[in-house]
C-alpha cells in the first residue's frame, strides 16, 4: 500500500493510498479529496469549530459501503480533538474538527462528508442554527428555488428574522436562521414547524409539512425535523457523496432569483473559481443570531389570522 505525507500547519499527515479512487464516474481520488479539504480548510472551520461531527466514510470509494459514523475509533490520534457526547443509555464521543490537520487526516480515513450538530460542544441542547431543509419532489430544483424565495419573504418581511440559503449537493436547499442560544431545541422545532404549517396553509398546491412521501404528491417537504438534539446538517464548502462531487454552497440571494442556478453547480472541481469572484455570503452569519421570541408572536398572530 502506497502512502504520501502531507504538511498541514505544523502537523504531518500520512495519507495511505492516495491513488484510490473514490469517484468512479469522475477519476477524483483520495489525493483530490485531501487536497481539496486542505486548501479549504480556512473557508470550512468557522462552520465546524466547537461543533461534534458525524463521519460519512467511503473506504471503497462511492461504489462501496457507506459507513456513517459518530463515535471517535480508538486508533485516531490523540491530537484529534474529541467531545463526550450524551445519548439515552450512554454516550457517544465525536469528533471536534478545530484545525485544518483534523480535516486532511478524516479525508484520509476515506471521510468524504462532514456532518455538523447545529448546537456548539459547550451547549448541546441550545442551537444556534434553525435550518428549514425544502426538500423537492423528484429533482425539481425549480420548485424548491422559488419555495425558499417565498419562506425568506416570510421570515424577513413579516417575523423580522435574518435567512441565509444554501446549496445541499443534493436536490434541495437549506435556508438558515442564526440564533443566539436562548432556547432549546424544542422551543426551536417548534417555532420551525409553525412556519412550514403558515408557508403550507398560503400555498397548498406546492408545499407540505408531511412527513410521509406518499402523501405529499407533487409538493415540496418542509422538513424542519434537523432542529433536535445531536441532528446534524452539511455545513458550507464540505464535500458530498454523489457524482462529479457537488460542494454545499453558501448563496447570494440574488443567485436564488436565477433560474439558472442548478443544485450541482458548484463542485470540488468549480468551487475555487467561485470563491476567487465572491465573498462567502455567509461571512456575517453569526452577528445575525437573534431571538425567537419576539418573531413566535408575530407567528401566532399570522397563524390566528388564518
Amino acid at each position: 500500500m502506497s502512502t504520501t505525507a502531507v504538511t498541514v500547519g505544523r502537523r504531518r499527515v500520512e495519507v495511505s493510498s492516495p491513488d484510490k479512487v473514490l469517484y468512479p464516474d469522475d477519476g477524483i481520488t483520495k489525493a483530490d479529496l485531501v487536497d481539496y479539504y486542505k486548501q479549504m480548510a480556512t473557508h470550512i472551520l468557522p462552520y465546524l469549530v466547537d461543533r461534534p461531527i458525524a463521519m460519512e466514510r467511503y473506504p471503497d470509494g462511492l461504489a462501496g459501503e457507506r459507513i456513517f459514523q459518530k463515535n471517535v475509533p480508538r486508533y485516531f490520534p490523540e491530537w484529534v480533538s474529541r467531545v463526550r457526547i450524551p445519548k439515552q443509555g450512554g454516550s457517544l464521543q465525536h469528533v471536534l474538527v478545530d484545525t485544518p490537520a483534523t480535516l486532511v487526516y478524516l479525508a484520509n480515513q476515506s471521510c468524504i462528508t462532514v456532518h455538523a450538530f447545529l448546537s456548539k460542544a459547550d451547549r448541546l441542547h441550545y442551537p444556534d442554527q434553525l435550518i428549514f431543509d425544502l426538500d423537492p419532489p423528484g429533482s425539481e430544483f425549480q420548485l424548491a428555488r422559488r419555495i425558499a424565495l417565498d419562506l425568506r419573504q416570510l421570515l424577513e418581511e413579516e417575523l423580522r428574522l435574518p435567512s441565509f440559503v444554501k446549496t445541499t449537493g443534493g436536490d434541495g436547499l437549506h435556508l438558515v436562521v442564526p440564533l443566539d442560544r436562548s432556547e432549546d431545541f424544542d422551543q426551536v422545532r417548534s417555532f420551525a414547524r409553525d412556519v412550514g404549517l403558515l408557508l403550507s396553509q398560503r400555498d397548498q398546491d406546492r408545499v407540505t409539512i408531511e412527513p410521509r412521501k406518499q402523501k405529499r404528491g407533487n409538493r415540496l417537504f418542509v422538513d424542519v425535523m434537523r432542529n433536535a438534539y445531536a441532528q446534524t446538517a452539511v455545513p458550507p464548502y464540505v464535500v458530498r457523496a454523489r457524482r462529479a462531487a457537488p460542494v454545499a454552497t453558501p448563496l447570494d440571494w440574488e443567485e436564488v432569483r436565477d433560474p439558472r442556478l442548478r443544485p450541482d453547480r458548484f463542485t470540488l472541481r468549480t468551487i475555487f473559481g467561485r470563491l476567487a469572484r465572491v465573498p462567502d455570503p455567509w461571512r456575517n452569519l453569526g452577528r445575525r443570531a437573534r431571538s425567537l421570541r419576539a418573531a413566535r408572536e408575530r407567528l401566532e398572530r399570522l397563524l390566528e389570522r388564518g
